[in-house]
């Protein structure tokens, strides 16, 4: 097994400086983490805090914890970080151990679950997982989740920094839910590593037993598994990023011990938070508390699909909190005053809370939410909402940006084409 002082040695060749490429990006960097950081609450280890220090890593308070936004390695820094993600045959590893990772048993879990999202959890069969989004009694977004049925249990992850509202939530509304249903948060005893990019599924198979077949192994879909010897982990292809990719999950004191196995494999990088950022943007991602709120509901984020099509049983039934103000009594989407959209043309980053005006640039018609340089496109993208009449493709707007106006256009997303697996026919 490789040390954390051997994976120190072969990430650290050269020693150089952290590159951002653009001040524009190591400002957003700045901006971003500072505005997540946690105030005066003691920030968390995660069991690979000191992994990341002998890598090199910059550490930030990031959801109550302290977490790498990036490495001083030969291959470190947002930039290099982000693009080794979608280069051919590699990988990038992160560290997810901030999110927070349920276990939901009881014979009525999934009827309750039903209660708190929009998505169809009843339909989803023994390994499959969706995306879907916990809503509060307006129809807001309390959270966005991914949920699966791992057969004997639910198996849910939430987003670190909104981990303990929701669990709140979740007590409140267990305490008037007639039914068999128990939560069982994971808390640090389990460690969570994402590793992401065209590479990561032959470097995830060197710690998988024998015979398990990876490659039959759908998006959205996970397992228990056994890693590195290691029984007691969990797998699920997903991610964050855009590209192919897995979440694994396993017992906090051989998180150090499988991180080293993947990192000794020369394709895989240790890849911080800000890389993590401008991949999930390319890839047309939200990140709650930015893109997503609890004023914010399905259809005006753009995410209405997380309950089905119109014919869906979850459109048709509704029966999740706020579900009034979201659905007509058909089935149908009820109208909304501002849509998420995606936003490219502009000369300058558009951070977060620049407003867009129309294209004669007199009427303030949205603001964006998030926004940053793309590593890939090599221009600046953004995202954000606008008013539902302005909202179409090709549409021209203006943003004011550092009190001057630049001319940008409404776009559709993803600005990377993404590249989930599918299964070989």
């Amino acid at each position: 097994m490789m040390s954390a002082a051997a994976a120190r040695a072969l990430l650290l060749r050269g020693g150089n400086k952290p590159s951002l490429t653009t001040t524009s990006t190591s400002t957003s960097i700045q901006r971003f983490f500072a505005a997540a950081a946690t105030s005066n609450e003691p920030l968390v280890k995660t069991a690979l805090y000191s992994l990341h220090l002998d890598l090199g890593a910059d550490m930030v308070p990031f959801a109550g914890y302290e977490l790498p936004v990036l490495y001083k390695s030969e291959n470190g820094g947002v930039m290099k970080e982000h693009l080794w993600c979608r280069s051919p045959g590699k990988s990038s590893l992160f560290d997810v151990s901030h999110m927070g990772q349920i276990r939901w048993r009881g014979k009525d879990r999934v009827a309750f679950l039903e209660k708190l999202v929009v998505g169809d959890i009843a339909g989803l069969s023994p390994g499959h997982g969706c995306l879907s989004l916990i809503t509060n009694a307006n129809g807001g977004i309390i959270d966005d989740t991914v949920i699966t049925n791992a057969g004997e249990y639910i198996y849910m992850v939430v987003n670190g920094a909104t981990k303990f509202g929701d669990m709140k939530h979740f007590q409140e509304q267990m305490a008037n839910f007639d039914g068999d249903v128990t939560m069982e948060y994971l808390e640090d005893a389990m460690q969570l590593l994402a590793i992401q990019g065209p590479g990561a599924a032959e470097a995830v198979k060197k710690i998988l037993p024998f015979g398990f077949q990876l490659e039959k192994m759908a998006f959205m879909t996970g397992a228990d598994a056994t890693l590195d010897g290691v029984e007691g982990c969990r797998i699920t292809r997903c991610g964050y990023t855009g590209e192919d990719g897995f979440e694994i999950a396993m017992p906090a004191e051989y998180a150090v011990s499988i991180a080293s196995k993947l990192l000794s494999d020369p394709t895989v990088n240790p890849t911080g938070l800000g890389a993590r950022d401008s991949l999930r943007l390319e890839a047309g991602l939200c990140l709650y508390g930015h893109d997503l709120n609890e004023t914010i509901n399905p259809v005006e984020a753009t995410l209405a699909w997380t309950m089905g099509g119109p014919k869906s049983r979850r459109r048709q039934e509704g029966g999740f909190l706020g579900a009034e103000h979201i659905l007509t009594p058909d089935g149908g989407l009820q109208k909304v005053a501002k849509k998420r959209v995606g936003l490219l043309g502009m000369k300058a980053p558009a951070r977060e809370g620049a407003e867009i005006f129309d294209a004669a640039g007199e009427k303030k018609i949205g603001e964006v939410t998030s926004g940053t340089f793309s590593p890939c496109l090599k221009v600046p993208i953004a995202m954000g909402y606008v008013e539902t009449p302005l909202s179409k493709k090709g549409t021209e707007v203006n943003i004011q940006v550092r009190g001057k106006m630049q001319k940008a256009e409404i776009t559709a997303m993803p600005f990377v084409e993404s590249r989930y697996y599918r299964v070989p026919e």
